[in-house]
């Protein structure tokens, strides 16, 4: 009976504890409506003139973000701003594609919602000019069924979409939340071209995504690294650039215990997608240990490439002619940052807008980049 007390009193605590937070929540939500009603129906009475002569602007506080929308249809405007200012995000619109370019100079944007067919600049021209203005902001075509096929078009001139009007309130918020989803999650995958030498035993997970190598760990050109132990032995993996590069693998092919290997002679590979990459030993001698749990679950390399998720040991043979061919310290990070310049060409090859460097690039556009990508920086010793 006792039993039963104490689980119907947990029940009820738990219960009243939600329904305090959940009214909080609503309540909150209140408040926030009110607020952007409010901004809203102010904006109206503001003049921007200055800045550009048709700009009407709605600013909230704490905004899910920033959106300047450009029609040539006033009242496709107030659409846009009405049904995004109360849901939270702060909107500026424009009836000219000419205006919109004016404020990209002096105001920060996510998403520039471009109307296709206009007057004096159409949406296809706002699109290539915003991506070179503004490379890091978000394009989104709106456009008639009818011209469907031409906004599929803009999408080449690095539109990242488009939406079909006429549209409900519904349809757009949710069109714009998985806009910003995939925005979100782009730029959390996009890496700094920055390279850190890190020496809190976390190497493979530095801030902001940039790239990391360990104090003391060696570096070997086609980005494997060794770490080295009083005994002559030394871990191997791939290094935190590869890693990065190929993004979350589906497994790592281990070497057989027992392997006599050459500097130069493929080691071990890894595989992401049904595709190959083959990574080669930095010194040479043989296989005494494998790490078989990387090879059963290869998805800890993502988040740190280094520390325990070595891939194999080796009994070095030939130390003291080899270890100076390796990378350390500064040398490493040089051999970093000159394989990101290269990376960042071989990226632009055949394409007018280079691709930003991000995880999991290679297997995320296609084989061939796959094939050319491996063998242009994993294929050295």
């Amino acid at each position: 009976m006792m039993i039963i007390l104490m689980l119907v009193s947990v029940g009820l605590f738990v219960l009243a504890d939600w329904l305090v937070r959940e009214l909080l929540r609503r309540r909150h939500e209140g408040v926030l409506r009110a607020e952007r009603s409010q901004a809203l129906a102010e904006s109206v009475k503001l003049d921007f003139s200055r800045e550009a002569k048709s700009l009407k602007r709605v600013e909230v506080k704490e905004p899910v973000g920033r959106v300047l929308c450009v029609d040539d249809e006033a009242v496709v405007l107030e659409g846009f701003r009405r049904i995004l200012a109360l849901a939270g995000w702060s909107v500026d619109t424009v009836e000219s594609g000419q205006e919109a370019l004016g404020l990209l100079r002096v105001r920060h944007y996510d998403f520039v919602f471009t109307d296709l067919r206009m007057p004096a600049m159409d949406g296809v021209e706002v699109c290539k000019a915003v991506k070179h203005v503004r490379p890091d902001i978000d394009v989104v075509i709106v456009t008639g069924y009818a011209s469907v096929e031409t906004a599929v078009e803009c999408m080449k001139h690095g539109a990242s979409d488009y939406i079909q009007k006429p549209f409900t309130e519904d349809e757009l918020l949710a069109f714009v939340k998985k806009a910003l989803l995939r925005r979100t999650d782009r730029i959390q995958r996009e890496l700094q071209p920055r390279v850190r030498v890190t020496h809190d035993g976390a190497g493979g997970v530095p801030a902001g995504g940039e790239f990391a190598i360990p104090g003391g760990v060696l570096i070997s050109s086609g980005h494997c690294w060794a770490s080295l132990a009083q005994d002559g032995t030394a871990k191997v993996g791939l290094d935190d650039f590869a890693a990065k590069l190929l993004g979350k693998l589906d497994t790592v092919e281990l070497p057989p215990v027992g392997l006599s290997v050459r500097v130069g002679q493929p080691l071990f590979s890894a595989r992401a997608k049904n595709r190959r990459a083959q990574f080669f030993a930095p010194l040479s001698g043989k296989v005494v240990r494998v790490n078989a749990e990387l090879g059963a679950d290869a998805e800890p390399l993502s988040g740190n490439a280094y520390d325990g998720n070595w891939v194999c040991v080796i009994d070095g043979s030939d130390l003291d002619k080899e270890l100076g061919a390796l990378k350390v310290g500064k040398a490493a990070v040089a051999l970093f940052e000159e394989d990101i310049a290269r990376l960042k060409g071989f990226l632009k090859e055949g394409s007018d807008e280079p691709e930003a460097i991000r995880t999991g690039i290679l297997a995320e556009l296609g084989e061939p980049v796959w094939e050319r990508g491996t063998k242009e920086f994993f294929s050295r010793g």
